[in-house]
């Protein structure tokens, strides 16, 4: 019966295409980002003929000008729930949590992703979903009201319910059903307009904190970005101001390196667009801050030795840069970060990054240990894609965005447990995967070799 089901990689595909779609229509500037991208890369590939061979082996070139990720934020656990049962359509599994309250951000998130590497390896989409937290409303009637205009609206369509229901019962969707489901999901990520608010309504919460009104104000969350992958990130940045696009002052993540590491994000800066308020006698005209469009340069996961090491130079570079004398930040992170080992030997053979094994034709029939079957070449590593988010990176580009006033610490804890309840799930573990995948990896191109079963230290 499952064979007339449409994959889930398929439905997911085609709901990345069709964001893309109503994206750009929405906001213009993307469209403008879109296409300085996909030049950058194709000057990348044209100067390294090397790295292209190596990406068409991987089957990586025709994916690399498919968006990467997107971002929304919801402001109840009901909404957040029926999100998860949405993305679930899609083959997308919450990975990781994240607390942006420590850096003034009110929300606590997940990304919605693929976990399976055939699934990534197909259409790597995912969606940073953030929940509102509005304990961290300081002002009680507030944060009252803010929690009545809430449970008011409803951010799914019918059509959409429906169809999540249907997935459910049947066990999939047919091509009829998919194609009606990515048409009423994407209803959910559509911009609108009018707010659901009096324009005091939206100023009261607005002072308590800009991504509050966002949240709140509008009958849908809509998408807030969307995010492309580029090969060259710092080219990327320094060419938007030449296309009509002011980016953000700095790129947020590990800085330039000959081996990427983990995620480097950037992104335009969020427009200025008008929106219309309730009022007694219509509406009234208003503006309103929120979307932007993103890039990002994801380079290999990092194992929690070689994340804790990432997070020992971060906070010296942190340190460093709060000092009375204020130095360059950018500078600053490159002279930290050389220390940090940036050759793919030294990251595998220090366990600091996660790696995919595979046996080359030259080793069939061979055993032995793996450093001398990597020496002999007749084992091949090649490093693991880190397909999640970094907390400092996330709250930096939300930030960007935000008034200097609104970036204070709340000084709220973690509550990974009240996320996990409000989505009814566990949150996968993202270094668990990694592990998963590398170790797997590695047992199957032993057995290929006729070696014995071996385990990553």
């Amino acid at each position: 019966m499952s064979g007339q089901w449409v994959s889930s990689d398929v439905i997911r595909g085609a709901f990345a295409r069709a964001m893309s779609d109503m994206y750009k229509a929405e906001v213009p500037q993307y469209g403008t980002l879109l296409s300085l991208v996909r030049q950058v890369n194709q000057d990348v590939l044209a100067a390294d003929p090397d790295l292209a061979r190596l990406m068409a082996e991987r089957d990586e070139l025709e994916r690399l000008d498919v968006e990467r990720h997107g971002a929304i934020r919801l402001g109840t656990a009901a909404e957040l729930r029926t999100m998860g049962r949405l993305f679930s359509v899609m083959g997308m599994h919450p990975v990781g949590y994240y607390d942006l309250s420590v850096a003034g951000v009110p929300v606590h998130s997940t990304a919605f992703r693929p976990i399976d590497e055939a699934a990534l390896a197909r259409n790597p989409f995912r969606v940073f979903t953030s929940l509102l937290r509005l304990e961290l409303i300081a002002d009680p009637t507030l944060q009252t009201q803010a929690a009545e205009i809430l449970a008011r609206r409803q951010i799914f369509t019918p059509g959409a319910l429906k169809l999540i229901e249907a997935a459910e019962q049947q066990g999939g969707l047919d091509a009829a059903q998919a194609e009606s489901f990515v048409t009423e999901a994407l209803e959910t990520f559509r911009w609108h307009g009018e707010a659901n608010v009096s324009a005091s309504t939206y100023g009261a919460l607005h002072d308590a904190h800009r991504l509050i009104a966002d949240v709140v104000s509008f009958k849908g969350p809509h998408i807030n970005h969307l995010t492309p992958r580029t090969l060259d990130i710092d080219a990327v940045q320094a060419q938007m101001p030449a296309h009509g696009i002011a980016p953000k002052a700095t790129i947020e993540g590990p800085p330039r390196r000959a081996c990427p590491i983990l995620l480097r994000q950037t992104s335009f800066k969020a427009l200025d667009e008008p929106i219309r308020f309730v009022a007694e006698d219509g509406t009234v005209a208003g503006r309103h801050t929120a979307r932007f469009g993103e890039i990002e340069l994801r380079g290999v996961a990092l194992t929690p030795k070689g994340r804790a090491l990432y997070d020992q130079f971060l906070d010296a570079v942190r340190l460093a840069t709060q000092a009375p004398h204020k130095p360059d930040y950018m500078a600053t992170l490159a002279e930290v970060f050389a220390e940090f080992p940036d050759d793919y030997d030294t990251l595998r053979r220090e366990r600091l990054a996660f790696f995919r094994y595979s046996a080359t034709a030259t080793g069939v029939g061979l055993s032995g240990d793996v450093e001398a079957l990597l020496a002999q070449g007749h084992l091949r590593c090649d490093p693991i894609i880190y397909e999640d988010f970094l907390p400092v990176s996330a709250a930096g580009i939300f930030q960007s965005n935000l008034d200097s006033a609104q970036t204070q610490d709340l000084g709220q804890a973690s509550s990974r447990q009240a996320f996990e309840a409000a989505l009814g799930l566990a949150l996968n573990d993202e270094m668990a995967l990694y592990r998963q995948i590398e170790q797997a990896s590695l047992t199957a191109a032993l057995a290929q070799l006729g070696g014995k079963r071996a385990a990553v230290a």
